[in-house]
């Protein structure tokens, strides 16, 4: 190439998710928990669930022929495709190459990329493949695409409620309305068992819920931590905190964590500048160690009151779908950012700084940012996302956990036809058809109209 891409980032995106959810106060009923526990301890209002019609490879091929017909993309222009995804149903094969069987009419098979996994930091981690190729002295010119997504499903009891189902569809190229800032990113990583799936005859995780919860907090402290002393060399940010973010998103799997993620950002800033005025009403934690912060209430509860009104400000409007879909892994922080472009005009977004933080357990995680270069109106319009939550269809507790007994009987089924009912799917959404004696899977589509 001659010239080097410029402002490379997130041209357009659409959503997928199921047609079908779950009532999280009628869920709380049904499981016989205390009333809040899922709606006020999580923080949940409704979960997107799927049947046996739907598997990774088909939620995928949804997202992404959907994506390329409403903005009326060529599949001769992608030039590579990266696939973010913990949902595994194959150890060899990838999800990227079942899904150039829609590029097949094209004629286009050069197609870099392939499918990349660390829970839920897949997505992020395609996303940087990406930008970086685009950026790079390989890129050929064209765009690239990034599948974000997962279906999350969890044993029978309390954990059940934070499931749900969503892929994100995004391209990748340069003149984005979303920037990414090269080279604003922190990243921490380490070896930990907080949240795993050694069980391959299962799709249900193995999971330390405290453990993972820490795990959490302690990504935020370094992957933040590390993103501010980017603004300090990089930007030449004087001092940083979140007052140098306009927008901060984070990875959801249930949204009252990230009500904690945001206060606990606010508690790094804190142990920067304790003196600050800002933290007046904080001053009686100066002493308490980083240690011994994370297991205390007190401490995150005066944290959380204390940014209530910036939390309300830079990161509520992104909750829309975590808070009426559930989590969707890979695919959470990117539902984050479709959540805050169909909540925030695009005038009022032009020039804003949007981070990310974004977490897989295990653990992989980084603190990012986009700058808001351009307009941001096609995007909402498109993902349309309000109107498309509020058409679903509820189903009873008891049909949903049918439903969830269903897929455990089936998992890893072979010479198997699904019974889940084609005609409470939405419009254009490919569904698996069977899985021959070599589960060798087949789909199709339901008409657009």
């Amino acid at each position: 190439m001659s010239s080097r891409a410029e402002n490379v980032g997130i041209i357009a995106m659409d959503v997928y998710f199921p047609s079908r959810y779950v009532d999280q106060a009628e869920l709380e009923q049904h499981d016989g928990v205390s009333t809040g526990k899922y709606t006020i301890g999580l923080g949940q209002s409704k979960m997107a669930f799927c049947d046996d019609r739907e598997d990774i490879s088909s939620v995928s091929l949804t997202a992404v022929q959907n994506f390329m017909e409403k903005y009326n993309i060529s599949y001769s222009d992608i030039g590579r495709l990266e696939v973010g995804t913990e949902t595994i149903i194959d150890k060899s094969k990838s999800t990227k190459t079942v899904l150039m069987q829609l590029f097949e009419e094209s004629g286009n098979f050069s197609v870099e990329g392939i499918d990349t996994t660390n829970a839920c930091y897949g997505g992020t981690s395609a996303v940087f493949n990406a930008c970086q190729w685009v950026d790079s002295s390989a890129w050929d010119g064209r765009l690239a695409l990034v599948v974000a997504g997962d279906i999350a499903v969890y044993a029978s009891g309390n954990a059940r409620s934070s499931g749900g189902c969503g892929t994100a569809c995004i391209l990748i190229g340069p003149d984005a309305p979303l920037a990414l800032e090269f080279p604003l990113r922190g990243t921490f990583m380490e070896h930990i068992y907080d949240f795993y799936k050694p069980n391959m005859s299962s799709e249900f995780p193995t999971v330390d819920g405290p453990l993972s919860v820490t795990s959490y907090l302690r990504a935020v402290d370094h992957a933040y931590t590390a993103y501010l002393e980017k603004l300090e060399k990089v930007a030449k940010v004087e001092n940083p905190s979140l007052k140098d973010v306009d927008y901060m998103v984070f990875h959801s799997p249930y949204t009252k964590q990230v009500v904690k993620g945001f206060a606990r950002m606010a508690y790094n800033d804190f142990l920067r500048s304790p003196d600050s005025a800002a933290f007046a009403e904080v001053q009686q934690f100066k002493d308490v160690s980083r240690e011994e912060s994370y297991g205390n209430k007190v401490l995150e509860k005066a944290f959380i009151s204390v940014t209530k009104s910036e939390f309300a400000q830079k990161t509520e409007p992104s909750l829309l779908a975590a808070r009426n879909i559930g989590n969707m892994y890979t695919g959470s922080v990117f539902f984050g950012i479709a959540s805050l472009l169909s909540q925030v005009p695009s005038e009022q977004l032009q020039g804003k700084r949007i981070a990310l933080f974004s977490y897989g357990s295990g653990c992989a995680a980084s603190t990012y940012s986009f700058r808001v270069r351009g307009d941001t109106t096609k995007i909402k319009e498109t993902i349309d996302l309000a109107n498309r939550l509020d058409k679903r269809l509820k189903v009873s507790p008891a049909d949903f956990e049918k439903v969830m007994e269903l897929r455990e009987k089936t998992h890893n089924a072979q010479d198997y036809e699904p019974t889940g009912n084609i005609n409470e799917l939405a419009p254009g959404t490919f569904y698996l058809q069977k899985i021959d004696s070599m589960w060798r899977r087949a789909y199709a589509r339901t008409p657009l109209n």
